[in-house]
């Protein structure tokens, strides 16, 4: 058995394909560059995280020679899937059919996650908990955790929408899972979110997201 395994949804950032939403304000160059720095900060928080392996799901197909400069000691999987809920019961149940016995996706777009979120989703599923979730407060989730492969959890939902964790607990309360739920967080996809994450770096520690800061001046 392999170790409890921790992934990244990622995409090489690239002006006019990342973070289109954040255009304007930004520029289509200032939003990949900005990605760039989350997607940097959110490796360095999987770092914080002890005893497990450690993987980006990434795309474009053709991006893994950027993620193997970027992150040189990380596992790389190309996601497959024709959209997200595809993509990640894809990624989940091959990691859990391969061995793992707990997998914890989470997604690239919260910088400011903190790492004990992470470690307790994992102290969660070795509890018992078939499920856990990190809620965001616009109805997905920055994290998903299971124990077992549940495609109905990923394939039946509509991903991107105000009512992803809605229809997501429906599903695993008609499922019989033991699901348990971690701190509600952000993901910044908006000029709303980005004003957020500002706001909150202007009070925080400039130990936290040091490279989404540097990349906020830049862009």
């Amino acid at each position: 058995m392999t170790a409890p395994a921790l992934f990244v949804m990622a995409k090489q950032p690239l002006a006019g394909q990342t973070k289109t939403r954040l255009c304007p304000p930004l520029s289509p160059q200032g939003a990949a560059t900005l990605y760039e720095g989350f997607l940097r900060d959110t490796l360095d928080l999987m770092a914080q995280v002890p005893d497990v392996r450690r993987g980006i799901a990434f795309l474009p197909i053709d991006a893994e020679s950027y993620f193997r400069k970027l992150a040189p000691a990380m596992e790389l999987v190309r996601q497959r899937g024709s959209d997200l809920g595809e993509r990640l019961d894809n990624l989940i149940s091959a990691t859990l059919q391969a061995g793992a016995p707990l997998v914890v996706v989470i997604d690239s777009d919260s910088p400011t996650l903190p790492a004990a979120y992470i470690q307790a989703a994992f102290a969660q599923l070795a509890s018992g908990t078939d499920l856990v979730l990190g809620p965001c407060d616009d109805g997905g989730y920055y994290l998903i955790g299971l124990r077992q492969p549940q495609p109905r959890l990923l394939r039946e939902v509509q991903m991107s929408t105000p009512h992803v964790l809605h229809e997501t607990l429906v599903i695993a309360a008609e499922l019989g899972l033991r699901s348990s739920f971690l701190p509600c967080w952000y993901d910044v996809d908006t000029a709303a979110e980005l004003e957020r994450l500002r706001a909150e770096l202007a009070i925080a520690s400039p130990t936290i997201a040091s490279h989404t800061r540097r990349c906020l001046v830049a862009c």
